[in-house]
């Protein structure tokens, strides 16, 4: 089973090996999602639930029943993981993407809605594009975090942006940068990585 960890009142975080992960790349095997419940909203942030992992889905199904279907929101396409099958799970599930990655997420998933920056999210998520393939961030007011996708990676209680080979055409590290600074001006902000898991902003390297 997946290791289930809330790590703040009503914000839950848990690990899975990624199915398409190769020995000798520059990201680590084991990957993190998020789960957030709000007052009118159950919220899972680039969820991966691992083959065979029932008693995960056992879970998922408790927190449905108590809180209704998920919202699904995806940080980057790459990271639509197992939205497909939660959605095909839970009727009345959501899957968000960012406007701009819309098509590309949509080859991998489902899309029901589509956001911009500015745009109201489920829990009360707001939406922080980042620069880099169309990824954004999600800041959640509630807890004082955020969750991103590629574009920090955290292992070994460090952190650092991700190399610029993982930029798309076009993409400019020094505007990635600039996003990431954006983001470490949140207050008493905490990074929910999804390469590295809750990181002290203070462990990042920019």
């Amino acid at each position: 089973m997946m290791d289930v960890q809330e790590i703040a009142p009503r914000l839950w975080h848990w690990t899975a090996p990624h199915p398409e992960w190769k020995p000798g790349g520059d990201w680590q095997e084991t990957v993190s999602s998020y789960a957030l419940v709000a007052d009118d909203a159950f919220v899972l942030f680039d969820p991966l639930v691992s083959e065979g992992d029932s008693a995960l889905w056992e879970a998922l199904d408790r927190d449905v029943e108590h809180h209704g279907p998920p919202s699904i929101l995806i940080t980057l396409y790459y990271h639509s993981r197992s939205s497909q099958e939660i959605s095909d799970r839970y009727e009345g599930a959501t899957v968000w993407a960012y406007e701009p990655a819309a098509a590309k997420v949509g080859k991998r998933v489902a899309v029901t809605n589509t956001f911009g920056e500015g745009d109201e999210l489920p829990g009360g998520v707001e939406a922080i594009p980042v620069q880099n393939n169309d990824e954004v961030a999600f800041w959640l007011p509630s807890h004082k975090a955020t969750v991103i996708g590629d574009t920090i990676l955290g292992s070994d209680g460090k952190a650092r942006i991700c190399p610029p080979s993982w930029l798309a055409k076009g993409d400019s590290m020094d505007e990635v940068r600039a996003a990431v600074h954006r983001i470490l001006k949140f207050p008493e902000n905490r990074l929910l990585l999804t390469h590295g898991g809750p990181t002290d902003p203070s462990a990042l390297e920019v």
